[in-house]
């Protein structure tokens, strides 16, 4: 196993998250849009943060594959909150911007960086998935 950390959550939506290993705690808050005061963090947002992040570095790993440079990449990950049939269901879409790069070699790094990513590796078959240049 090459890492492992564990967070733990009180009062859920509306309660209090920590890191075991310290220095991170987050009031966190249900979203206005489904009836919370919205004056914390919500999952939405820190999944949001943390696929970005990973898939960032996803791409940076296979566009030297490629042999461009993904270090100055930006994607923004937009989760989406939806109701479906049984409760609520997770939608995201990944934007990329890959300055210098052509078009052609940015929808393979694009696509390749999806196939490694392991939030993108997790999420397949789970949760729809977009992916855009942006």
């Amino acid at each position: 196993m090459a890492y492992v950390t564990k967070a733990t959550t009180k009062g859920g939506r509306d309660g209090r998250a920590v890191l075991a290993e310290g220095g991170f705690g987050l009031a966190m808050a249900i979203p206005k849009e489904i009836g919370g005061s919205g004056e914390g963090t919500n999952p939405e947002q820190l999944f949001a943060l943390g696929y970005s992040s990973c898939f960032g570095s996803a791409i940076m790993a296979i566009a030297r594959k490629h042999g461009v440079d993904g270090s100055k990449a930006l994607v923004t990950a937009e989760v989406t909150l939806d109701k479906d049939a049984v409760s609520f269901a997770l939608g995201v879409t990944l934007s990329v911007h890959l300055p210098g790069v052509d078009a052609e070699t940015a929808e393979k790094v694009l696509h390749d960086a999806h196939e490694i990513c392991p939030y993108s590796r997790a999420t397949r078959g789970n949760i729809p998935v977009k992916l855009q240049l942006v």
